[in-house]
């Protein structure tokens, strides 16, 4: 479809100036819906209580062990990556966050 671009536009305030009464209360009950969508169990999950017995949950994820490229830093216990390394004081390596 072709547009003719040297046509004068219209702005939304000069349709909602055209419309009738009638047909804004008619587009305004089309959109509104009364439903909310709410999954209950989703937001329950998300929820942690205070003093909660948590004995019997497990968590199920993969520990790699460090890797000949990374180390520990000394100040904060993190494992980084050797590009993340400031400095190396006695066999102590400490990170570019805490250096």
């Amino acid at each position: 479809m072709a547009t003719d671009y040297d046509a004068p536009r219209r702005s939304e305030a000069d349709e909602l100036a055209e419309d009738s009464l009638e047909e804004l209360k008619a587009r305004r009950n089309e959109t509104q819906s009364g439903v909310v969508d709410i999954d209950e169990d989703a937001s329950a999950e998300n929820f942690e209580l205070p003093g909660a017995d948590l004995s019997g949950e497990e968590l199920t994820f993969k520990v790699l062990p460090k890797q000949a490229d990374e180390f520990t830093c000394s100040k904060c216990f993190l494992v980084h990556h050797r590009s993340r390394l400031a400095e190396e004081v006695n066999g102590q390596y400490i990170c570019r966050d805490c250096a």
